[in-house]
């Protein structure tokens, strides 16, 4: 991703996509948010039904009825449009945090979650980056858009803000599916 290599990006995913569908699989998933960068480069060209964890959640926050969230993610994740085209569809708004915020959720991400580092004065800084945003863009709920956020932020809401939850949701869908 830092290297913006779009194409080698598809072209892994396509390769380990490959390997499901000759074993076997039904469908598969993308088990991250950042690599739905390409999904729609991905999915015409994937041998097996894709389930995208975009539109798993845009489902999960309409059946919510959350009209106004935050988008908390990687830096790629944030400042791309693959969430907010969805959800636009759907009459959703999505709002990302300021850029300096947009700084600290990525640098703590990358340097801290990952290698599974949880701080509670990390937890305390991206609660307040979410205040901030509730008193800047009224949102009505938070997509936590990459999969260590929940291991950090494991409350259901904050403040009364729900936390959507992409992995959760992603595994629901998947089960559902598997259960169709």
């Amino acid at each position: 991703m830092d290297a913006n290599d779009l194409p080698g990006m598809t072209g892994y995913l396509l390769e380990g996509i490959d390997k499901l569908a000759r074993a076997g699989a039904d469908f598969g998933l993308i088990s991250a948010n950042t690599p739905h960068i390409v999904f729609e480069d991905v999915a015409p060209r994937s041998p097996i039904p894709l389930i995208s964890i975009v539109e798993a959640t845009c489902a999960a926050a309409k059946g919510l009825k959350l009209k106004r969230l935050a988008l908390l993610g990687t830096r790629y994740t944030m400042q791309a449009s693959f969430y907010p085209k969805v959800f636009s569809r759907e009459g959703i708004e999505l709002f990302v945090p300021e850029r300096d915020d947009q700084d600290y959720i990525h640098d703590k991400y990358m340097n801290e979650l990952v290698p599974g580092k949880f701080l509670a004065e990390t937890r305390a800084g991206l609660l307040d980056i979410v205040d901030r945003m509730k008193a800047r863009s009224d949102i009505d709920g938070i997509i936590l858009a990459g999969t260590e956020l929940p291991l950090i932020l494991r409350d259901p809401d904050h403040n009364g803000i729900p936390f959507l939850n992409t992995t959760k949701i992603h595994v629901e869908a998947a089960v559902t599916e598997m259960l169709s």
